[in-house]
């Protein structure tokens, strides 16, 4: 997967150095109270502010779910790269699978059920660690 964004550098932010990774390398960390039901493959640390975006693995084992409505500041992308599930968007639920795609907008409740015979995963993609800008980036001249 190519994922292509201008980086927001902050003054007094050193850059983040390049890296290549693969999930074999990381282990994956359960969400609390889970039992590793739900975890999430973190490529680089969540307290790194020098990093502008993040790009996560999450897994959920067959039948478990992401048993809350949640919400993010920002808008992201969910691809989907196995098994089935569905995904709560606003009031609906919505039938996905590999393949999928979902770009959310920010603040839209959300939940996740996996329903098929295998761990649903999807590649999660998102701003942080930046406010959202107030207004659009001017295009360079």
């Amino acid at each position: 997967h190519w994922i292509r964004k201008a980086y927001a550098r902050v003054p007094g932010i050193a850059l983040p150095p390049a890296f290549v990774t693969h999930e074999s390398e990381i282990t994956p960390a359960a969400m609390p109270g889970t039992d590793g039901a739900w975890a999430t493959t973190r490529f680089v640390a969540a307290d790194d502010v020098r990093h502008d975006m993040h790009v996560n693995i999450v897994t959920l084992r067959p039948g478990a779910s992401i048993p809350f409505e949640e919400t993010h500041v920002m808008e992201h992308g969910l691809f989907m790269l196995q098994g089935k599930a569905v995904y709560r968007l606003n009031r609906d639920w919505v039938e996905v699978e590999a393949g999928d795609f979902l770009w959310l907008r920010a603040f839209c409740p959300q939940a996740c059920y996996a329903g098929g015979p295998e761990p649903f995963r999807y590649l999660l993609f998102k701003d942080v660690n930046r406010h959202a800008p107030l207004a659009p980036a001017r295009a360079a001249r």
